[in-house]
Parts: structure tokens; sequence; C-alpha cells
């Protein structure tokens, strides 16, 4: 259930597979390419389709150009390898140093449509009052599109979205960190090269393993591109495999785990204070941590110890007990009163129990495989009929088998997953350009990718490089809080500040 859960992030030094070559020519707005010339499914992609719209925020009206199109990637040998679907808008009348920002999610195996219609685009899903209603979710203008601050680029890698390898057997090629980063960079070099934009700010925003790529694609970008980004957004994003990992399995890790399942506990009591989760926090790091660190308690000291658990999260204090203090996955089950299944994408978002009967989760994720599955028709239908891309391809919003198939550094799956690490990326960008800086944004109740990992891996940083450069965002909701409108208008906000502050890089000493 662990693996199936983390469907959206991932992580790793993965192991090299054909790697992309810097002198690899591709094309994006390419009106020469002969389309038809294209192998295999690669046919079934049309011309690049210009649009022009409009869209208001806060009473002000922006002119937008939207290109929906390819960026081609080819081969020593001339022949095409791949086709990376994008969509691009362009405020019209920007200034010269308007920013430019590069938009993908993460799986690996998650198209870029989440973001688009959740939160960046002119357009975003709504999922009604509840927000979670994907039977009748409707497109409508987004009035905190970042639109307003930024010109947006969302890619969606190869195996996603529209994007195809020409030969079916070559996409594997790509299901490592390090073709992946090349892939993406490659594609953002060429958007960048046939668009005039060298001198625009760039910066990348990822989701999930999205967040992980960001760290590792403004790496390769700036060894193997020669751009230097100005920044990254990391939203939700995977940074230490070993800290998220089976974290019931020990301490530290439950112990960053326990405050996003006492910020659900909250939250379904409409309870939640930022002092009672500042508490959540102190015990979880202090009597919390060392405790499951030694033996366990016993006597009266045990029922204190595993009662004070259950008030927190929920689960009841026979289930804490028998697991030791740990709460693993007997939250999914457990920490509602019975009756429900909890998505670990939002620990307070509790949905029918399709199999009640059996002690373990054995169905699909209220979230992840439930409402959120509209992005994948709703963008389809959006990019035909108002952004002029027509195939008949079909779009993959999530393909569980490029997750399965992933390496991880050492090999697929496994122990290799827990070397999955972004922190030395984070520390080198901020040491070699000075100018780079860093917004990461979690929501509390996330328990696939927790806050208090993100919150442990910033605290550990060196302050010469974090302070003032580095900052860390805390939202009501899940792994994507962004589809409740009000903390998608907060996080829109505060991300909008984060792009006017960019720093001027400073001297070495």
């Amino acid at each position: 259930m662990r693996i199936r859960t983390l469907f959206l992030l991932t992580a790793l030094m993965a192991s090299l597979g054909p790697a992309l070559s810097p002198a690899q020519e591709g094309g994006g707005r390419q009106a020469n390419v002969e389309r038809s010339a294209r192998d295999g499914v690669l046919k079934l992609l049309p011309a690049d389709s210009v649009t022009e719209h409009e869209l208001t925020v806060d009473s002000r009206k922006i002119a937008y150009t939207a290109t929906a199109g390819t960026l081609d990637l080819f081969g020593q040998d001339g022949a095409q390898t791949s086709a990376i679907f994008y969509t691009a808008y362009v405020a019209k009348g920007g200034e010269p140093d308007r920013p430019l920002t590069f938009v993908f999610n993460g799986g690996p195996g998650a198209a870029s449509a989440f973001l688009h219609l959740g939160l960046v685009g002119p357009k975003v899903l709504d999922f009604g009052p509840q927000a979670r209603d994907g039977a009748h979710a409707k497109l409508v203008d987004n009035e905190h599109s970042w639109l307003d601050f930024t010109d947006l680029v969302l890619i969606d890698p190869i195996g996603t979205g529209w994007s195809r390898t020409a030969k079916a057997d070559d996409a594997s090629n790509y299901y490592n960190v390090n073709s992946d980063a090349q892939s993406i960079a490659k594609a953002i070099a060429l958007y960048v090269a046939h668009n005039n934009r060298s001198n625009s700010p760039k910066y990348l925003l990822g989701e999930s393993y999205g967040g992980f790529r960001a760290a590792k694609v403004a790496s390769t970008l700036q060894e193997s591109q020669g751009i230097v980004v100005a920044g990254a957004v990391m939203l939700s994003p995977l940074l230490e495999g070993q800290l998220m990992f089976d974290a019931d399995q020990f301490a530290l890790g439950a112990a960053l785990e326990l405050p996003s399942l006492a910020a659900a506990e909250l939250d379904r009591h409409n309870g939640f204070t930022e002092e009672k989760q500042k508490q959540a926090e102190r015990f979880a790091l202090g009597d919390y941590l060392t405790t499951l660190a030694g033996p366990p308690p016993t006597g009266a000291d045990a029922a204190a110890f595993y009662g004070r658990i259950a008030g927190l999260t929920g689960i009841p204090q026979d289930i804490v007990a028998r697991n030791r203090g740990f709460p693993g996955n007997s939250f999914v089950k457990h920490s509602d009163g019975g009756g429900q299944v909890t998505s670990p994408y939002d620990a307070s978002f509790a949905a029918p129990d399709p199999f009640p009967e059996s002690d373990y989760d054995r169905g699909d994720d209220a979230i992840l495989d439930g409402f959120a599955r509209a992005y994948g028709g709703a963008f389809a239908d959006y990019a035909r009929n108002e952004l002029g891309f027509k195939t008949e391809m079909t779009y993959s919003l999530l393909d569980s088998d490029i997750s399965r198939r992933w390496e991880w550094g050492g090999g697929r799956g496994g122990g290799a997953r827990f070397q999955a690490s972004a922190t030395d990326d984070i520390r080198q960008l901020l040491a070699s350009n000075t100018a780079f800086h860093l917004l990461i944004a979690h929501g509390y109740s996330d328990l696939v990718t927790p806050y208090s990992v993100s919150r442990y891996v910033v605290d550990h940083l060196p302050p010469s490089l974090a302070d003032g450069r580095v900052g860390l965002k805390l939202y009501h909701g899940g792994h994507m809080f962004y589809t409740q409108a009000d903390q998608r208008a907060a996080f829109t906000a505060d991300a909008k500040a984060f792009y006017a502050a960019r720093p001027a890089a400073q001297p070495a000493d």
C-alpha cells in the first residue's frame, strides 16, 4: 500500500540509461518540420497551435498568447527520438525581464495537467463547494493564475500527457533520474532558444517528485545547457527518501510524520490552531522521538504515552499500542472512527470504505484515483476546443507503469528508493548561484510527503546559504491543497511575493 500511495512522488540517484547529449538538436515551433515524416505514434501529433486569449486578474485584463505544441528531440544520427508536449502562456506587452516559469508534475508518470488546471494556468478545474466532485467538475477562469506575474511553460515528461518516443520500446530509456532531467533540461533550452527568452529570469515549479525533479533539472540546466535558473518553487516535494519511505520503521521518520496526522485530526474536528499544531510538533520531536528510539514503555508510562498518540491522531489506543507507537498505515482505516478510509494524500479526507471487512486498504485512493482523475479528461477537452491542439492520441494523466519501471539509483524499487535525495543539489545550487532562491510549500495533512521532512531539511541547511533565500510555507489541506480555492489563493499570493523579492547575485567572498 505504501508504494501505491507514493505514486505522485519518488526519487533517486538513478542509473544512467541512454543519456541525452547536449549536442542533440530539437524543435519547438518549427513550421519547416515535416510532421508526416514522423514515425510510429508521433504521426498523431499535429503542428503547434497558437491562439490568443484574455484573462481578468484583480479587475485587470491580461492579454496573452497560448501555444500548444511539441519540442522535438533528435539523436546523434539525426533521427527523431521523441516529442515532448508543452503548453506555453505568454502575456502580451511584458517587460524584457518578465519571469519565465517551467512547470511539471511528478509521479514519475504524472502529466502537468494537475498544476496546469489546478493552480497556475488561466483556467482552473472547479470541483464544487466541497472541492471533491469530479463528476461535475467545471473549467472556469482562474482569477489566481500565475500568469499575473510570470509567463508559463507547462511540460509533460516522456510517457505522460502527449509526450512520446518515436519507438515504443525506447520509452524506458527515459525512466530514470538522469535521463529524465536531461530530457526536461533539453526541452527548456529549446524553448528558450526558439522564443528568444535567454534574458528572462527562469524559474522551475515542480510538485511531489516534480519538486525533486526541479533540483535535478536546475543542476542539469546549469551544467549541460549553460542556463542558470533564478529560483524554484517545490510543492509537496520529495527531498529525502530515507526520511519518508517506510517511516513507520524508524523513530525519526515516524516523528516527522506525526505532526501531519495531528493536523488532520484537528481539521476533522474543526479544531486546528497554530498553537495546537506547534504543541504536536514539539511532542513529535521531543518525548515521542526519544521514547520511540528507546525500549518500549511499560505499565502506566505505556498507557500515558500511547494514549497521547491516540488523542493526537484519532487512532484507537489499542491499535497504537499494538504498533508500539508507530502509526504506520493504521490511520487509513482507523483514524476516523471506522467505516471510512482515509487518503494519505490528505489524511483529513475520508471516503466510504469499499472493503470494510478487510483490515487492509484494498481500494483505490479517494483523491488520486477519485476526483483528481478528472484533470485528464478536462485538459484533453480544453486543449482540443480552446487551444486548438487536436490529436487522436490518448492523453495520459497518470501512468503507474512508469512508476513501477522507474530506476531508483541502484535499480527499480526496493531499498534503492531510500537513496533519493535532493539536499546536496539544493546546497550546490545555493552555493554556486548566489541569486538562486527557493520556496517550498506543503499542506499540513499530507502523509505522502510530510511537511516536517522539508522543515528538517531546511533547518539543517547552512545558514550562510539558506538565510533569506529559502522559505517554507504551510497551508490547510494535503498533497494537492490547491484544489481548495482559498488555499490556492493564499499560495498564489505567497508565490507572487516570492517572485517579486528575487535577490540579486552577490559577489563571492
